[in-house]
C-alpha cells in the first residue's frame, strides 16, 4: 500500500516538476537575455490597454463556444449535462491545465461524468474527438498560412536548417517506418489472441468505450453548427491575438498575415508540455515578430518590445483563466447538493 502511495504521488510530482521545469528553464532562459528596462518602458508608454480589454472578451467567448460544440458530442452519446455546467468545466480545464498540463482535460471529463452519472470511457471519447478536431485545424491552418506566408517559413528554415534535415530525416528513416510497422503488427496480434487475458480485456472495454465517444461526431444532430461551433473556437483564437497588434505602435500595421503567422506558431508551441505554454508560447511570438521586422531572433538576444507583447498577452490571458478557474470551482461547490 505505501509502495503504491509512493508511485501514486511520485507520479503526481513528476507531472508537476517536468512541465514547470521545461516552462521555467524556458522563461528563465528567455528574459535573461532581454533588456527588462526597455521592456518595461515598452509595456508603461507604448500599451493601448482597450485592446487588451477586448482580447480577454474574445477569449472568454472561446471557452463559451467550445462549450456549446462539445455539448453537441455529449447529446448524441444522450448524456445532456446543462450548459452552464459545460462551460464552468471548460473554464475549470484550462485552469487546472495552469498547474497540471493536460489533466485539465481529464478533470472536466470526470466531472460532467459524475454530474450527470455517465460512463466517464464514452465522456472521454467525446474529448478526444474534440482535441482531435482541433489538431486537424491546427494543421489546416499551418499549412494554409505557409501558402500565403511561405517567405516568413522560409526564413524560419534558413535560420535553423537543422529543423528541416531533422523532419525529412525522421520521414524518410527506414528504421522509424520499420518500428512503426512492427509496433502495429504486435498490437494487432495481441488483441487478436490475447483476448482472454484479463489486461487485454480492460483495454478492450475502454477502447470500446472512447470508440462511442469519439464516433458520437459522425451520428450526431447539428454537424453544421459543429462546423460552426469549431470556426468560432478558432476564430476567436486568432482575432484575440489579431486585436493585441493594435495594442503596441511597433505592431499596429503588421497586417493579418503576420498575425496568422504568429498565431500558428504559438498554437504549434502549445505543443510542448508547460504550464499554459510558459516560456514556449513566448518565444514562439518572439520569432514571429522578428520575421516581420520586430526585432532580430537570436537565441542569445531577445528584442524587448517583442518580448513585452509576448509578456503582456501572456500574461493577461493567464490571469483570465485564473479567475474563470476560481469562478468555476466556486459554481461547483455552490451547486453540489446539500446532504441532509
Amino acid at each position: 500500500m505505501e509502495k503504491e502511495q509512493i508511485k501514486r504521488g511520485l507520479g503526481i510530482f513528476m507531472k508537476i516538476a517536468i512541465p514547470m521545469a521545461v516552462g521555467v528553464g524556458l522563461f528563465w532562459f528567455l528574459y535573461k537575455n532581454v533588456d527588462v528596462e526597455a521592456m518595461k518602458q515598452a509595456l508603461k508608454t507604448d500599451v493601448n490597454y482597450f485592446w487588451i480589454g477586448v482580447m480577454l472578451v474574445i477569449s472568454t467567448f472561446s471557452h463559451i463556444f467550445r462549450a456549446m460544440r462539445w455539448r453537441l458530442q455529449l447529446r448524441a452519446l444522450d448524456i445532456h449535462a446543462p450548459l452552464g455546467a459545460l462551460i464552468v468545466s471548460i473554464f475549470g480545464t484550462y485552469a487546472v491545465n495552469l498547474v497540471f498540463p493536460r489533466l485539465g482535460e481529464v478533470w472536466r471529463c470526470g466531472y460532467i461524468s459524475r454530474r450527470q452519472n455517465a460512463p466517464f470511457t464514452k465522456v472521454v471519447g467525446s474529448m478526444v474527438a474534440d482535441r482531435l478536431s482541433d489538431t486537424a485545424t491546427v494543421l489546416l491552418l499551418t499549412l494554409f498560412t505557409m501558402l500565403i506566408a511561405w517567405p516568413a517559413f522560409a526564413q524560419f528554415f534558413a535560420q535553423f536548417p537543422g529543423v528541416q534535415a531533422s523532419l525529412l530525416n525522421t520521414v524518410t528513416s527506414p528504421m522509424v517506418w520499420i518500428v512503426l510497422i512492427g509496433s502495429v503488427i504486435v498490437i494487432v496480434l495481441m488483441f487478436r489472441y490475447g483476448k482472454k487475458n484479463k489486461f487485454i480485456k480492460k483495454i478492450n472495454n475502454a477502447l470500446s468505450g472512447l470508440w462511442q465517444g469519439f464516433y458520437s461526431i459522425t451520428k450526431m444532430q447539428g454537424k453544421g453548427w459543429f462546423l460552426f461551433y469549431t470556426l468560432m473556437i478558432w476564430g476567436c483564437y486568432f482575432t484575440q491575438l489579431y486585436v493585441c497588434f493594435f495594442a503596441f505602435p511597433f505592431t499596429h500595421d503588421l497586417g493579418i498575415v503576420c498575425a496568422l503567422v504568429c498565431f500558428v506558431l504559438s498554437s504549434i508551441s502549445m505543443g510542448i508540455p508547460t504550464n499554459g505554454g510558459l516560456g514556449a508560447w513566448h518565444i514562439a511570438i518572439i520569432f514571429g515578430l522578428s520575421l516581420y521586422g520586430v526585432g532580430s531572433f537570436a537565441m542569445g538576444e531577445f528584442d524587448p518590445r517583442a518580448s513585452a507583447f509576448a509578456m503582456l498577452v501572456w500574461g493577461t490571458q493567464t490571469l483570465l483563466l485564473i479567475a474563470l478557474g476560481i469562478y468555476s470551482f466556486i459554481y461547483i461547490l455552490a451547486s453540489k447538493p446539500k446532504k441532509d
